[in-house]
């Protein structure tokens, strides 16, 4: 169960991180406060998570889902480069989860 709350954490990190791009620095009312609530979601379901998880696993796990979602969401909607180097770089971070998954 612990991991399934972890992914979902990191599924609100993607929310907030591309909401951030949409509050336009904080200008912008409703995207503003849609981004701090995923940020409250994404923590809270973060530290629930490492209840049962290892620290350092559960963080980087986070971060890894956060990283990756997010820039597949640059790609994918906001239209950012799909080279080469960035998507080997987006497998190593998935390689990465997995084998810090695989090994907690």
């Amino acid at each position: 169960m612990h991991w399934t709350i972890l992914f979902l954490a990191g599924l609100f990190e993607i929310v907030w991180a591309v909401g951030l791009k949409y509050t336009e620095g904080f200008t912008r009312l409703w995207p503003t406060v849609g981004t701090f609530a995923a940020m409250a979601v994404s923590f809270a379901l973060l530290a629930h998570a490492m209840k049962g998880l290892p620290l350092g696993t559960a963080y980087a796990v986070w971060v890894g889902i956060g990283a990756v979602g997010t820039a597949l969401v640059g790609i994918a909607v906001l239209g950012e480069p799909a080279n080469p180097g960035r998507l080997l770089s987006i497998a190593l971070i998935v390689a990465g989860v997995v084998g810090l998954k695989l090994a907690a």
